[in-house]
């Protein structure tokens, strides 16, 4: 292919001749090792991008609105509707609920992100759930009036709905369609999503408090309800959090919740939904993490096997359109440095808007160590608004569309995922997958690499492995009114104040539709849950007669949702509460140009642990180590020099430790391999360099301080 110019003033350089002048420019270091860039998903990246690159790509040609849908499910973009700008609200109280979601629709949020807590995504009621169910991560809902009192003043017409009902979402549908009923709303207005997606609760719960078999009938039953009476509400939403939060990269999540949605659309079939029904009510929520492009192309990407997945099953263009939330994610946040959350968010709400979101949720900076106030809740939902009406972003269609980088790693991804879908396949789908534990070992191995990489310092976090804030503490987290006993006690009260008996004619009419609903068979279930809420019953009331026949899941392991900087967390909070901070002396032996990039080193290595760093000043010579000592008495004293003066400083670093007062624990800095076993069996206690394991190694130092007796964990892995 000719080289193009702009203009024919300049000669043209052929890629041929590009790669030499790199080359000269390496110097005889390796192109591939410098330039090419490996990736987690197995893929790696070209230094340079050509047309070539794209040419024979099967969807470069294609338009948005169109299959296989890659640049957009809608062909005007977001010009006719921008994405939704929501938020999620984790308040536990109703009324503090409703007051913090009414403030926040009044400026800007256009979408209300309702997560509900464990007892009611489980379907018990307060005064039945296990302790510490009620209120824990989300809103505690059980009876009509706590809906009310939730949504009371909200217009949910004008309202999309993102409801997190875990693996089952019929029993609060009922709540909410009794609540249209009671207001007089047609919920033909409704729209959103009440999420289902069992399969994404079974995989990092570990088990569902119904069978699978079960949860399909309750997927099937309220999607032909919403079919007939809430066309614009979708019911069923695969979620990538498992995977994404617990540490695997972009394929497996594309591959997984690709091989999830596959399930539950043949589960519909089997029940008499075909694909063309099913597929439009399904979206997807997608994390979006650190790595920029990766992240547009994975959203694109996501479309493009979707349209591939239905197509294979039978479904028709109108069907294949893929509705996408992105949530940020929570797996990179960090309680120290915790402002940097704000930047880290704001990444991935750019790659959400260039990727095509159609909703999305932006979390608080704070949500990794305490519920979110006004505050972060405000500065998460302004850096949706200022993308969406400063920058514009709704205006463009497909603004990364035409990218060779973003078209061929789109691509890549698709391809690699739609490969590891098919294994998943292979083994009978995403159920008998999990059972066997394929994609929990796969995301296992997956997090356990990038954690040693953090662990290293290969991987960065900054604020929490590099450039880190010595000074800081961990964050206090927020004190709710009440504790959670007091809570869960409080709402128990509440419920048990309306909880039906034979003995009361309304409760007897409770009763006998509650029965109804026992007896009814797979279909038709649906309206005789809301008109026995209408009479008086409660979500778990409701719940067991629907699953009176049902028994809970056979439990499996499950993927360990955690956020990256938790280790380094521990660690420093660990330090933190042994009562002093620990004290880091830098003995500085030479001149400037002698010491200065270990003694760097070391202070950016200490400073990752919260500790105090002392430098003595440039000492001359061995005799200046002992008075340096004595003069900054340290919890943890660093060598620095050159591998070449060690052997001359050692022996009496290590007798002028040995005599101090307090004898600090001797490092140093550098791994001169020649003296390494003659330095140990002098008495150097740890060696930090850039090949350490700087997690281990700081953590065996404070060890040997006396600093660590028992590790302490403040729960910071918990997302």
């Amino acid at each position: 292919m000719k080289p193009e110019t702009l203009l024919p003033e300049f000669p043209a350089a052929s890629p041929a001749q590009w790669r030499a002048e790199v080359e000269a420019q390496l110097k005889g270091a390796p192109f591939d090792k410098k330039m090419r860039t490996p990736l987690p998903e197995g893929l790696t990246t070209e230094p340079l991008y050509t047309a070539a690159d794209v040419r024979d790509l099967p969807h470069l040609g294609s338009f948005p609105g169109f299959a296989p849908f890659v640049r957009g499910r809608d062909a005007s973009g977001g010009l006719a509707r921008p994405w939704d700008v929501s938020q999620e609200i984790s308040l536990r109280d109703p009324l503090a609920f409703n007051l913090a979601a009414r403030h926040d629709l009044a400026r800007g949020l256009t979408g209300l992100n309702i997560v509900l807590d464990q007892a009611t995504r489980n379907g018990h009621d307060p005064d039945w759930a296990e302790p510490g169910e009620v209120g824990v991560g989300g809103l505690s809902i059980a009876t009509l009036e706590d809906l009310r009192k939730a949504l009371q003043a909200i217009h949910l017409d004008k309202t999309s709905l993102f409801i997190r009902s875990g693996s089952s979402a019929l029993p609060f549908a009922a709540l909410l369609a009794a609540l249209c009923h009671k207001t007089g709303l047609a919920t033909s207005r409704l729209t959103g999503c009440i999420e289902m997606d069992p399969l994404g609760v079974l995989a990092h719960e570990g088990r569902l408090p119904h069978s699978l078999e079960g949860a399909y009938r309750e997927m099937a039953e309220l999607m032909r309800w919403a079919m007939a009476h809430a066309p614009h509400l979708q019911t069923v939403c695969v979620h990538t959090r498992s995977w994404h939060e617990g540490g695997g990269h972009a394929v497996q999540e594309l591959a997984f919740s690709l091989a999830t949605a596959a399930d539950y659309l043949r589960a519909l079939a089997a029940r008499g939904i075909p694909v063309h029904h099913a597929a439009p009510r399904i979206r997807f929520a997608i994390t979006v993490g650190a790595d920029f492009f990766t992240e547009i192309a994975k959203l694109r990407a996501a479309r493009l096997l979707w349209s591939q997945l239905t197509e294979a099953l039978g479904g028709p263009g109108h069907a294949q359109p893929l509705t996408i939330h992105v949530r940020s994610a929570s797996t990179n946040k960090t309680a120290y440095d915790a402002h940097v959350n704000l930047l880290r968010a704001t990444v991935e709400a750019f790659a959400g808007a260039l990727g095509g979101a159609n909703s999305m949720q932006v979390s608080p900076f704070d949500e990794a160590f305490r519920t979110p106030d006004d505050f972060s809740r405000r500065i998460a939902r302004n850096t949706q608004l200022i993308l969406q009406k400063e920058c514009q972003l709704d205006r463009l269609i497909d603004p990364a569309g035409g990218s060779w980088y973003v078209e061929s790693l789109t691509d890549a991804l698709a391809r690699a995922a739609w490969d590891e879908f098919r294994a998943i396949e292979r083994l009978g789908g995403m159920a008998p997958a999990l059972q066997e534990g394929v994609p929990q070992k796969a995301v296992a191995a997956t997090a356990a690499a990038r954690l040693d990489a953090i662990a290293r310092r290969r991987t960065s976090i900054i604020g929490t492995n590099q450039y880190a804030s010595a000074k800081e503490s961990f964050p206090a987290p927020a004190h709710p009114d009440e504790d959670a006993a007091a809570f869960q006690q409080r709402r128990a009260s509440m419920v048990r104040a309306i909880r039906t008996s034979p003995l009361n004619a309304q409760n007897a009419d409770v009763l006998d539709k509650l029965g109804s609903i026992v007896n009814a068979g797979d279909t038709g279930f649906f309206d005789r849950c809301v008109q026995a809420i209408l009479a008086g019953a409660t979500l778990g009331e409701i719940t067991r007669a629907i699953r009176i026949k049902d028994r809970p899941s056979a439990p499996i392991t499950p993927v360990c949702l955690h956020r990256a900087a938790f280790q380094f967390e521990n660690l420093r909070r660990s330090l933190e509460l042994s009562g002093s901070r620990p004290r880091v002396l830098l003995l500085t032996l030479g001149p400037l140009k002698q010491h200065k990039a270990r003694a760097d080193y070391a202070t950016s290595f200490f400073e990752i642990a919260g500790a105090e760093i002392i430098q003595s000043g440039p000492l001359d010579g061995p005799s200046a180590i002992a008075p340096a000592l004595a003069a900054h008495p340290a919890t943890v004293a660093v060598l620095c020099s050159t591998d070449e003066t060690y052997p001359d400083l050692v022996p009496a670093f290590i007798q002028a430790a040995r005599t101090a007062s307090r004898p600090p624990v001797t490092v140093l800095a550098g791994y001169p391999q020649d003296h390494v076993k003659a330095f140990q069996e002098a008495g150097i206690q740890a060696f930090i360099h850039l090949r350490c394991n700087a997690l281990e190694t700081l953590t065996s130092i404070f060890r040997q301080a006396g600093l660590l007796p028992t590790p302490v964990d403040p729960h910071p892995s918990q997302i």
